[in-house]
């Protein structure tokens, strides 16, 4: 399965230039994790575990870090029950410095992750609906589409990708009207076009009536001690920029379902629920805005093909994934209590990684077991 997931892979590549488990179709379902640590909302506290304590395989976790150094890799960390049993840092940050745990990262598309958990609590205290169509908070027009089209497409389809925008597009990241044309009817399509995802910022804007890094500020980051925000400029449109304990401490709210040690950051259970699991019947292994693990079959971004594959075959079955193009990951892991963070760069220059994923899945795996 790897050699034809490696194949497959490279061949969505070259067009976009840009040991496998048997899996069912069925939502895996895993008893509620009970994190018994949190790191303080301030300061750099944080309590360790030894790897050795958990009877892991010191000689294989040295082959992992050797393999994330000579991958580019700039911050690797792994949380059990909250504490940091692995935290590593290599090669230099975007100004060149040595990279440490202040340096400074893009989450690229895993910053989809933390939208999404941004519009659930929208969506709890009452500024929208995800069932709502578009235009409710946009006004007609936000499209290039006729009106009867346009308001087929609801928040639930920007966060699924299937919105049936015209994905056919010389610049993905736009989303002004003029971009945004119809190709098939909302709910008809899976397509990993970031345009329609990125139009989320604005409805969350026009809902809350509150800019998005005020919003996600005053929900989430104060929340969890969390710092970070939101960026725009030339090179990129609405992402997230944080350091690496910021994007473990994400990994650790969504590992405890929302809750920050006795702080109810998102308690819509049913959304929760909806985000982590297959949101539409395309492409399984996506939820709203989260790539999921242990499904049968799955779409990749820059591909209409549907692959009999699970995202990530070495890793964890129940494994949910914030990914992000040059390998940003938030991998959370419920059956392990765990929860693993790399940031960095990578070779393939792909918009999702997974074969650098499945990788390090792969060589995780053979540490801890």
């Amino acid at each position: 399965m790897k050699v034809f997931l490696s194949i497959f892979l490279l061949s969505i590549f070259i067009v976009t230039s840009c040991s496998s488990n048997d899996n069912n179709d069925d939502d895996i379902i895993i008893d509620p994790i009970e994190v018994n640590y949190f790191p303080p909302l301030t300061g750099d506290t944080w309590e360790t575990s030894s790897p050795t304590d958990l009877q892991w395989d010191n000689q294989k976790l040295t082959e992992l870090n050797t393999f994330l150094e000579q991958n580019e890799t700039r911050a690797f960390i792994i949380l059990v029950d909250g504490k940091i049993v692995v935290e590593e840092y290599w090669n230099n940050d975007l100004l060149g410095q040595p990279f440490d745990r202040n340096s400074i990262w893009y989450w690229a598309s895993a910053g989809k992750s933390l939208a999404s958990t941004v519009v659930g609590i929208a969506q709890e205290e009452g500024y929208l609906n995800i069932d709502d169509k578009t235009s409710d908070y946009l006004g007609n027009g936000w499209t290039n589409m006729s009106q009867d089209k346009e308001d087929l497409i609801t928040i639930k389809n920007h966060l699924s990708f299937t919105t049936g925008i015209d994905y056919n597009v010389t610049d993905e990241q736009c989303y002004d009207p003029t971009c945004l044309n119809y190709l098939a009817d909302a709910g008809n399509e899976w397509y990993y076009h970031n345009g329609t995802y990125l139009i989320t910022h604005d409805i969350i804007e026009a809902a809350t009536g509150v800019t998005n890094n005020q919003y996600t500020n005053n929900t989430v980051l104060s929340k969890t001690g969390m710092t970070g925000q939101w960026t725009n400029t030339a090179l990129f449109t609405n992402v997230f920029f944080s350091n690496a304990r910021s994007a473990a401490r994400f990994g650790l709210l969504t590992l405890a379902e929302g809750n920050w040690d006795g702080t109810t950051v998102l308690g819509d259970s049913t959304y929760f629920n909806a985000m982590t699991n297959t949101s539409q019947n395309i492409n399984e292994a996506y939820g709203y805005l989260w790539w999921l693990n242990g499904k049968s079959t799955l779409r990749f971004p820059g591909s209409t093909a549907t692959i009999p594959s699970s995202l990530t075959p070495s890793g964890p079955l129940d494994m949910i994934s914030a990914l992000g193009k040059n390998g940003q990951f938030i991998d959370v892991v419920p059956s392990l209590n765990m929860v693993v963070i790399r940031m960095g760069n990578e070779p393939s220059g792909s918009l999702v990684p997974v074969i650098l994923h499945d990788e390090m899945w792969e060589k995780i795996v053979e540490t801890i077991n």
